[in-house]
């Protein structure tokens, strides 16, 4: 399992997504001087965001036998995880004078690189796959 490069890749950018679920993603000063810690799961669009994108990436890391359906998650965790990190930056934008955000704002790009990382590998895969069948395959006359 471990052999594989990508699957490498998918269990790192899992580790990332799953990190998120227990690192703050800003800290709000309140005008007391206090302040407020908001956490990933305090938003439920970024909770089942991070739970979708997290549940896909655990799955493709054990279907290493099946290189067409672990392609195929790497590529919709990438595109939702893409989703995910244009959603921050656009609050990032929207809010960067009220609250300080913490460097867990860019896990999902990072997780999304690897995943596309991951698709590219296994494309490669099958691509080897595929011409090997075809020299193995006896010749029609």
């Amino acid at each position: 399992m471990w052999q594989r490069q990508q699957t490498l890749y998918l269990a790192i950018a899992s580790i990332l997504l799953i990190v998120m679920f227990f690192c703050k993603y800003a800290t709000s000063l309140g005008p007391d001087g206090t302040e407020t810690v908001i956490m990933y799961y305090d938003k439920i669009p970024y909770l089942v965001l991070l739970i979708i994108t997290a549940a896909i990436n655990v799955l493709a890391v054990f279907l290493f036998k099946g290189r067409v359906l672990q392609l195929r998650l790497s590529i919709l965790a990438a595109l939702i995880l893409l989703g995910f990190q244009i959603w921050l930056a656009v609050d990032f934008f929207k809010y960067k004078d009220e609250i300080v955000f913490s460097f867990t704002a860019v896990f999902p790009i990072a997780a999304c690189i690897l995943d596309i990382l991951a698709a590219r590998g296994c494309l490669l895969d099958e691509a080897i796959v595929q011409s090997a069948n075809r020299l193995r395959s006896p010749k029609k006359k």
